[in-house]
């Protein structure tokens, strides 16, 4: 029924066709009507197109219907031709019903890249991105204000306007960090990620003003080392003075002169005797807390080199055998891959592993294990543990454990920690701290 229209046009058109052939050949066999002949092939013709014409109309709607999404031509609209039945017409519907459904889409593609453009302009964090041709591709305010740039179409631009920064973005590796300096020196933080894109390579650095935070770092290291200094200062300072007084009064109370001399009772002369071994003991421990601050403020920069790690293991164990053997202390050592290597300085990171397996010792009792251990992460992160299963730490210690000074311990000057953090910020690695305390305690240096 669809095409009922449909095929009675085509069927009458058939038959005058027919009808056309039938008179030309009479014409041409019984009257030998050349000129009419002829008139009558040109109609056949004209027929025999717009025969063809008509059957091809499904056609040409196919392909302008598919021209319209390729090209992105939504505001093509089809007839009914309801003339040609309900079929045809349902076709048109369709197509326009298409056309409508990819109207909307782009139409609300449209509204969410606007909306994504005004998050990426309006961000706090600058992103740039370029391709391998150096092609700039995203450029935000925040950037040109971070970077000073007014506009940038090519990163190669930079080489000539500000070859520091051009460097300093070319030298980053996916993945990595950076620290860089702007005009207004400020401390940017420039992390580079690598994105494929219809098979191309595209660089993203996302850039951020660090330097407000840097600057409330900076306070909160000064009070915390101010409060230090002024705790183990007073903490030695305050006896010393204390004794002083005393010691000046026994002097003046007790020191009798009998001609060309002093003399002074056995128990005034013991109590001066235990206050001068106070005052050296006590400025012993000032010198000690110094040198420990110097050593903290003097790590030498990394000389960088290939290590394997079941090298270093088998040097930390020789190293630390006796102190294990005393507290009848085993020490597991795990590789995977055993071929494992790291890019570091070898005194340094050995410096690390030896204070964090001396913690561990401390921490652990007569029979326990420490576990050692190291792993390839996500095929390009190392990881190195250090496990004990001691008395644990808590949980408001294990956020303060690498402030510098501040311990846990009865004795120990608590810059090891702190210490070993800077050793591994040195190597653009963490050091950090899990514990769950009368269970487990994990030091995780991660390359």
């Amino acid at each position: 029924m669809g095409f009922r229209n449909f095929r009675v046009k085509v069927i009458f058109r058939v038959f005058l066709l027919c009808i056309t052939i039938f008179t030309t050949m009479y014409t041409l066999l019984e009257l030998e009507a050349i000129f009419a002949f002829f008139v009558l092939i040109g109609l056949l013709a004209i027929q025999l197109y717009e025969l063809v014409y008509f059957l091809e109309m499904t056609n040409r709607k196919l392909t302008r219907f598919l021209e319209s999404i390729k090209f992105s031509d939504f505001v093509s609209t089809f007839t009914s031709d309801s003339q040609l039945g309900n079929s045809f017409k349902g076709l048109n519907l369709a197509f326009n019903d298409v056309l409508d459904a990819f109207r909307v889409t782009r139409s609300e593609k449209e509204a969410h890249l606007h909306y994504l453009h005004t998050i990426v302009e309006h961000v706090n964090t600058g992103l740039l991105a370029f391709d391998e041709e150096g092609f700039v591709e995203l450029l935000n305010a925040t950037t040109k204000k971070l970077l000073g740039i007014v506009a940038l179409r090519n990163i190669e631009e930079l080489i000539e306007k500000n070859s520091r920064l051009y460097k300093a973005i070319f030298d980053l590796s996916p993945g990595k960090s950076t620290i860089y300096t702007n005009h207004r020196s400020e401390q940017l933080a420039i992390h580079a990620t690598e994105l494929i894109l219809k098979g191309r390579k595209v660089k993203l650095l996302s850039i951020q003003n660090i330097q407000p935070e840097l600057q409330k770092k900076e306070l909160e290291a000064w009070q915390n080392l101010t409060r230090v200094l002024r705790h183990e200062i007073m903490n030695s300072i305050t006896p010393i003075a204390s004794l002083t007084t005393t010691m000046k009064t026994i002097l003046e109370e007790d020191l009798i002169k009998k001609d060309d001399h002093y003399e002074l009772e056995s128990e005034s002369a013991e109590d001066l005797n235990e206050g001068l071994a106070t005052i050296e003991n006590r400025s012993q421990g000032l010198i000690r807390f110094i040198d420990a601050y110097r050593d903290y403020t003097a790590i030498p920069l990394p000389k960088m080199k290939k290590i394997r790690l079941s090298d270093l293991f088998r040097r930390i164990s020789t190293l630390l055998k006796s102190e294990l053997s005393s507290g009848n202390i085993s020490l597991e050592s795990h590789i995977l891959p055993e071929e494992l290597e790291v890019f570091a300085d070898p005194e340094l990171i050995e410096q690390v592993l030896i204070n964090l397996v001396k913690n561990a010792i401390e921490a652990s009792n007569e029979g326990d294990t420490i576990y050692l251990s190291a792993a390839l992460k996500n095929q390009k992160q190392v990881q190195i543990i250090v496990e004990d299963h001691g008395e644990g730490i808590i949980r408001e210690a294990l956020e303060r454990i690498f402030i510098p000074f501040y311990t846990t311990k009865k004795t120990g000057s608590g810059i090891g920690l702190a210490l070993s953090r800077q050793i591994m910020q040195l190597h653009n690695g963490t050091l950090t701290a899990e514990s769950e305390p009368g269970d487990y305690t994990r030091f995780i240096m991660r390359f």
